[in-house]
């Protein structure tokens, strides 16, 4: 008579069965994958399939806005990239054509400042200010002007949303830019986007010479960094800087006392870069325009203690530059970049490694100088 199957053996494996078809559990395995590695998971099973798409389901998505094609035509459109199911959804246009604008979310919402717009007499710089998603109910569902700059027209600024929670529609930093002439700007204010009204708060460094073509972002501590070329006027040249906004040394930790700080420029010396924070904490900047090309490169700043280093990352499959780019689920998501591009990547942090999306923009052409949010 054969001997039975040894009860331990049979249950347990039943039991990692019953596991495995909990889609609760694919949720968790999902999360730590990253968006790359959990669309991989989809080919397991059906469990896997289900916790996957409900984990992709909690992450924002990108959002593009405005942006100018091939033909020089601003465009009004808005997409948001649906990472659930790799698809761009159309969302209410802006209030009219908008390029080299900053574009940050807030309170939930999008918003636009600043940049090129055309009107009936032509291009002009703006300080109107649109947004989608505040204010009533009834009206979330298009974008709406709020109040204007108070220090007035400003294109090619960056901007910093502020984790505040006081004012009526959230408040942001504008860093930089150019002003109406043409002019560089090195000012920074705080702006109340329920007012428009400009606060200055400590300017950029920018001694005999001002700073172009800026990217920023903010650390999960608070601290700002921005990077950008210095255009030196006495010399006409160009030069890699970067800065980072923070308390100053045995300092009140007050927002009134914080100043900015020169740090190692970066390796490559571009302008037009995106930059982000990284999953673990670091800031990263991708793309730009080197020597009057756009540039695949990328590079990471290390912030440890009194090693403060610029690394390279590896670069993308293409050139771009003035791209829209997030870092969303442990990698980061970049689109377009010029005018006949419209390709997306995607860079998994945990491997160091860039994937092509299987999604190009769907406007009718690429775009540059579009702005792009996290919502």
């Amino acid at each position: 008579m054969a001997a039975p199957t040894p009860p331990r053996a049979y249950d347990g494996s039943r039991a990692t069965a019953r596991v495995l078809a909990l889609s609760e559990l694919w949720v968790f395995i999902a999360a730590y994958s990253g968006i790359v590695g959990a669309w991989r998971l989809t080919a397991v099973c059906k469990a896997a399939r289900e916790g996957v798409k409900e984990w992709l389901r909690t992450l924002p998505g990108l959002v593009v806005c405005g942006g100018y094609t091939g033909d020089g035509v601003y465009t009004r459109e808005v997409w948001r990239l649906d990472l659930r199911e790799l698809k761009w959804n159309r969302l209410p246009d802006l209030t009219c054509g908008r390029t080299h604008h900053a574009c940050f979310a807030v309170r939930k919402g999008v918003v636009a400042l600043g940049g090129y717009v055309v009107e009936h007499t032509g291009r002009k710089t703006t300080a109107g200010v649109e947004s989608l998603g505040h204010g009533a109910v009834e009206e979330e569902n298009v974008f709406k002007a709020l109040p204007p700059l108070s220090r007035g027209p400003i294109r090619e600024c960056v901007a910093v949303a502020n984790f505040e929670s006081e004012s009526d529609q959230g408040q942001v930093l504008i860093i930089g830019g150019r002003k109406r002439n043409g002019g560089r700007s090195s000012p920074v204010h705080t702006v109340d986007l329920a007012t428009g009204a400009c606060t200055p708060q400590p300017a950029l460094l920018s001694h005999h010479g001002h700073l172009a073509g800026c990217s920023a972002a903010r650390l999960a501590d608070g601290r700002v960094i921005c990077v950008g070329m210095h255009a030196n006027i006495n010399s006409n040249t160009l030069q890699g800087t970067a800065q980072v906004l923070e308390p100053a040394e045995h300092g009140s930790p007050s927002k009134t006392s914080w100043k900015w700080r020169l740090l190692p420029g970066t390796m490559v010396g571009r302008y037009g870069s995106k930059a982000c924070v990284l999953s673990d904490g670091r800031f990263a900047i991708f793309g730009g325009t080197v020597d009057g090309a756009s540039t695949s490169s990328c590079e990471v700043l290390t912030l440890d203690g009194e090693d403060e280093r610029w690394e390279e990352l590896p670069p993308m499959h293409e050139a771009r530059s003035y791209t829209a780019c997030a870092a969303i689920g442990g990698c980061v998501i970049v689109v377009s970049g010029d005018v006949d591009l419209k390709t997306a990547e995607v860079y998994e942090e945990a491997l160091g490694r860039w994937r092509r999306l299987p999604c190009d923009l769907p406007h009718a052409g690429g775009l540059r100088c579009m702005g792009s949010a996290v919502m």
